[in-house]
């Protein structure tokens, strides 16, 4: 029989050794998992299934290439305004890092930029699949894919306590630069190829 008072302050006894210390690598190990799996199977799924080819139209448009390219290019702005918001966040701008309206700004320029690309995206999906006939048409296939896989990855380490403060802004530059890249090979491609129309 025991003479430890389970009752008795455990002031004096040394505390077990603590395994939240600085994380290890092993924790973004889901982001990055998740993150290949929906570039993989955004790729797979557009490139083992039958195009549909169908389009889709707004009152205003005169072609599915016009409203894909004005969507494309409306959350391209938005997402301008997230890395300027969040370059401010970061105090790489002067006077606005204490700003109360960046955070909410950051936010839902984040969020309405999503929103507009996702029609964008289930219709290149869903309609045209991924093709490789072109390297234009490749680079944005490919920059497609790796858009959603990048973007999933930073919504879950937003949820993630204590990262390393050059982590999110990273991803969320790396989001951004294959967002740039998918507008280049889209809408500005567009523009310039059939003019700047409605």
């Amino acid at each position: 029989m025991s003479n430890v008072d389970p009752n008795a302050p455990t002031a004096s006894f040394p505390s077990p050794a603590s395994g939240h210390g600085r994380p290890g690598p092993a924790r973004y190990l889901v982001p990055v998992l998740v993150a290949a799996a929906v570039a993989v199977g955004l790729g797979a799924y557009g490139k083992i299934h039958d195009p549909a080819g169908t389009a889709f139209n707004l009152a205003g448009f005169s072609s599915t290439g016009a409203v894909k390219s004005w969507l494309a290019t409306a959350a391209f702005a938005f997402a301008l305004v997230q890395v300027v918001s969040a370059l401010g966040m970061y105090g790489r701008l002067p006077g606005l890092r204490d700003a109360p309206w960046l955070p909410p700004v950051h936010r839902w320029s984040g969020r309405i930029a999503f929103l507009l690309a996702v029609p964008v995206a289930v219709h290149c999906l869903y309609g045209l699949g991924f093709q490789t006939f072109g390297s234009r048409v490749m680079w944005h296939s490919l920059a497609g894919c790796f858009f959603f896989g990048a973007f999933s990855a930073k919504m879950l380490l937003l949820r993630s306590e204590r990262l390393p403060g050059w982590l999110l802004p990273v991803v969320g530059g790396l989001v951004f630069t294959v967002l740039t890249v998918i507008w280049l090979t889209s809408a500005l491609w567009f523009f310039r190829t059939f003019g700047v129309t409605t």
